[in-house]
């Protein structure tokens, strides 16, 4: 994996970084999440480690999947990055201090990828349509391809639409969408996360793997 500047970074906008050692047979689902607004509470264009607090409810899920043995990915979008409101050294700030606030909760991530291409970008980073920027697949594809995921099962948790569309054309089947509602798209079932039973409902699927 080529780096930059120490970043885990495999071109200039696509960080892909391996969070632990924790290994995983070929052929596992995974739980795909999208970080800002799924994770962390929003809070715009996040550069501030201090301003990072997790949304209730997140950090069992991502413990239930760890105790089921099923990867936990991170797939982000970061046009602040392209726009040049920050650079990677705070997203890697940032993005260190929601990992840790997970751990506290006993809750793993086991990777992490984020795009930082967008078509206001400047330099190398103004792409449109870039096809690892959601909603293309294209980080769900390259996580399904470094882990050996069977995508098919895996779920996928966001609080955009274009979260959902990326797992429907990654050849998902089921995601949750936070204070969404419930709705099909291509193959996807799109289920709601906004309240304890939606919370359940999502807790079993992943025990369920």
């Amino acid at each position: 994996m080529a780096e930059s500047e120490g970043f885990p970074l495999v071109e200039p906008g696509l960080w892909v970084e391996r969070v632990g050692d924790r290994s995983f047979p070929a052929g596992r689902p995974a739980l795909f999440l999208d970080r800002d607004g799924t994770i962390n509470l929003d809070t715009g264009y996040p550069d501030d480690p201090a301003q990072m607090a997790l949304r209730d409810g997140i950090a069992p899920v991502i413990a239930a999947a760890n105790q089921r043995g099923i990867p936990v990915v991170v797939v982000t979008n970061q046009s602040g990055i392209a726009r040049g409101y920050f650079g990677w050294d705070a997203f890697a700030r940032v993005n260190e201090r929601v990992v840790d606030l997970l751990g506290e909760k006993n809750a793993l991530v086991d990777m992490v990828l984020a795009c930082g291409y967008h078509e206001k970008g400047t330099g190398a980073l103004a792409v449109a349509d870039h096809p690892m920027r959601k909603p293309n697949p294209g980080m769900l594809l390259e996580a399904g391809r470094r882990l050996g995921l069977d995508l098919k099962r895996s779920l996928i948790v966001g609080d955009k639409p274009a979260d959902m569309e990326a797992g429907q054309r990654a050849g998902l089947e089921r995601g949750w969408l936070v204070e969404g509602k419930g709705s099909t798209m291509g193959g996807l079932s799109v289920l709601p996360l906004r309240d304890a039973a939606d919370l359940g409902g999502l807790l079993t699927a992943i025990r369920s793997l």
